[in-house]
């Protein structure tokens, strides 16, 4: 399921309880706990692959995390987030960890695992 939202500040908070991951500018609870900023990793030193690799072609940019898309672990969703807008990609256990939104320039693509949280590269 792909999304699309207007831009905000980029926070992405975690509820330390339940793991419920959101984008939200003001400081939130979940599970009666406040939520945990997350900051998004960008080297991945670790055997599997975290970081996104995006290739451009016409308007279209197609992002791809080359990770395991098993039950215990996985890549729960693709974002990019442009000067104006935020996409976002939902993924399901067992289908490719890819997406696909229409290029508008600079922007940040995050993507979040299941076990290894949040993870981002630039698009210059």
């Amino acid at each position: 399921m792909e999304r699309k939202y207007k831009k905000m500040n980029v926070v992405f908070r975690k509820c330390k309880i339940c793991g419920n991951v959101v984008l939200s500018r003001n400081s939130l609870k979940c599970c009666n706990e406040d939520m945990i900023e997350l900051k998004a990793n960008s080297t991945d030193a670790s055997f599997e692959k975290h970081i996104p690799s995006y290739e451009i072609n016409d308007n279209k940019i197609t992002i791809k995390v080359n990770h395991v898309m098993e039950e215990k672990h996985y890549i729960k969703w693709i974002m990019m987030v442009t000067q104006d807008e935020v996409f976002y990609k939902e993924l399901s256990i067992g289908e490719e960890a890819i997406a696909e939104f229409e290029y508008k320039g600079k922007c940040d693509i995050y993507s979040y695992c299941n076990l290894h949280d949040l993870w981002t590269i630039k698009v210059e």
